[in-house]
């Protein structure tokens, strides 16, 4: 092949010698590298997603003792483990969706908040309380469950949705099998745990098997069992 006259070819690069070398590349690859491996380490949802996410041990996650009195020992921790998936706050009784607290309990405070991540992302939700009741979903409950209805001639009045109040209409729907077409107490008795999440799943949608699992969701089997031994342990 011809070679090209001197005064056409190209110049030469010349290579600066290591310690000449542009250090700012350098000094950002490795920052970059430093970073990322952070994040693997702390096992970061931004590399794993939301599932990785490290939570505290089991025996260090708290639910709260029911303020009703009395019971199925196995019905009372299922409600706890509900709780924990639905409104693991320090006031789960006075939680609104998204964590906002409310004080007025005497009646259900049906204030419709805006849902900001999952697929129903733009709607909103009147969900509130241990056990995040919809408004409609309160009303129609508390008609068949609530213990103390409002008198017959008080057509105005509302439904108490105090703590004692939201956890006796969850226990009694709990307990009612033609409400589920199964005998949830049984169930859990029998051990069938995730059978009764696969059944409630359609109502508490953060058990394993509805639209909307959260951070705790792999871990309520394990839960529902540390819950389900300090009942027992407190059962008369």
């Amino acid at each position: 092949m011809d070679s090209l006259p001197t005064s056409q070819r190209p110049p030469r690069q010349t290579l600066l010698p290591a310690k000449q070398r542009p250090r700012g590349a350098i000094l950002w690859t490795t920052l970059l590298l430093l970073g990322a491996a952070w994040l693997v380490s702390t096992e970061s949802p931004l590399i794993f997603g939301r599932s990785r996410h490290r939570l505290p041990p089991i025996s260090e996650i708290e639910s709260q003792p029911l303020q009703m009195i009395g019971g199925d020992p196995y019905i009372r921790a299922l409600m706890r483990t509900i709780s924990v998936a639905e409104s693991h706050t320090a006031e789960p009784y006075h939680t609104l969706y998204g964590g906002q607290r409310i004080n007025d309990l005497t009646e259900h405070p049906n204030l419709c908040v805006d849902i900001v991540a999952g697929p129903n992302t733009g709607d909103c939700t009147t969900a509130a309380g241990r056990y995040q009741f919809l408004s409609s979903t309160w009303a129609e409950k508390a008609h068949h469950y609530h213990p103390e209805p409002p008198r017959w001639y008080s057509w105005w009045a509302s439904y108490n949705f105090e703590p004692v109040y939201q956890d006796e209409v969850v226990y009694r729907w709990l307990s009612d099998p033609n409400a589920w077409n199964a005998d949830i107490p049984y169930l859990l008795q029998q051990g069938h745990i995730d059978d009764v999440f696969y059944l409630l799943s359609g109502t508490w949608t953060s058990l394993g098997y509805g639209i909307e699992d959260n951070a705790v969701t792999p871990y309520l089997q394990a839960i529902y069992q540390q819950m389900l031994q300090e009942e027992l342990q407190q059962a008369p």
